[in-house]
């Protein structure tokens, strides 16, 4: 049986005018795509029916995905599979390197090439100008998979630390209080007037950009679609823009 190959293919934050060219070449290269449906519509013109088989699942079924693209991929077969933004960032490649640790059979599974992308924190500061031009950190709000006491921890410790934090997955139906808590948190430990911005649907044709402060920011507007980047002391509003600067000592 011919070696398999599993690609894991960044698709960025969702026009196609970001999607990398290795990205590209990968998804033509596929004989089977795998991805959550939602991603799958996005790239739905780069992809031929008539060769390739396209898998869609669903949204929490990310192991199972994983499962699949793996078994397919040692079956002989090439196959993509997709993630928005960048796959090695709260996306689809963390499960599948799980998967082959619990393998344990790394050495003679498949060849597997990871394509890295624009992630929705990098899409995110390129509209507002230059706000993670310092120390930044990324955090998920989400506790389906990270008990909520460690995530709290970890904004409690960016929060003293003066990090710019951008939340991911900050706030769906089920899970409604985790970024009011974080508010609470972060309003501890800086000013009311910490600029923040929500940002939604970045690159797409819906895409929405609010911004706000720390003490001001509005939890309800908030869905699984969004990332809220929270300022640092030093970061300014310049008109429409927003910038951290690089250090925290005065120009000479």
């Amino acid at each position: 049986m011919a070696k398999g190959k599993l690609m894991l293919v960044s698709l960025g934050p969702g026009d196609l005018a970001y999607l990398p060219p290795a990205a590209r070449d990968a998804l033509a290269e596929a004989e089977v795509v795998i991805g959550y449906g939602v991603y799958l519509q996005l790239i739905a013109r780069l992809l031929d029916p008539a060769r390739q088989r396209v898998v869609a699942s669903a949204l929490g079924a990310e192991m199972e995905r994983a499962r699949e693209a793996l078994e397919l991929a040692r079956n002989g077969r090439i196959v993509a599979l997709v993630s928005s933004g960048d796959i090695g960032v709260y996306a689809m490649a963390g499960p599948v390197f799980q998967q082959l640790g619990a393998d344990g059979n790394i050495q003679d599974g498949p060849e597997i090439v990871v394509v890295p992308g624009i992630s929705a924190v990098q899409a995110v500061a390129a509209r507002l100008g230059a706000p993670i031009a310092h120390d930044f950190c990324c955090i998920s709000l989400s506790d389906l998979l990270t008990p909520w006491e460690l995530i709290e921890r970890r904004v409690r410790a960016a929060a003293e630390a003066d990090f710019v934090i951008a939340f991911y997955n900050p706030r769906s139906r089920e899970r409604h209080w985790q970024l009011k808590s974080a508010q609470a948190i972060l309003l501890e430990q800086r000013p009311p007037a910490t600029l923040v911005a929500v940002a939604r649907a970045v690159t797409r044709v819906d895409e929405q950009i609010h911004v706000t402060t720390l003490a001001e920011l509005d939890v309800t507007a908030v869905d699984m679609f969004s990332l809220v980047l929270v300022g640092n002391s030093q970061t300014r509003r310049l008109g429409r823009w927003l910038a951290t600067p690089r250090g925290y000592r005065e120009e000479r």
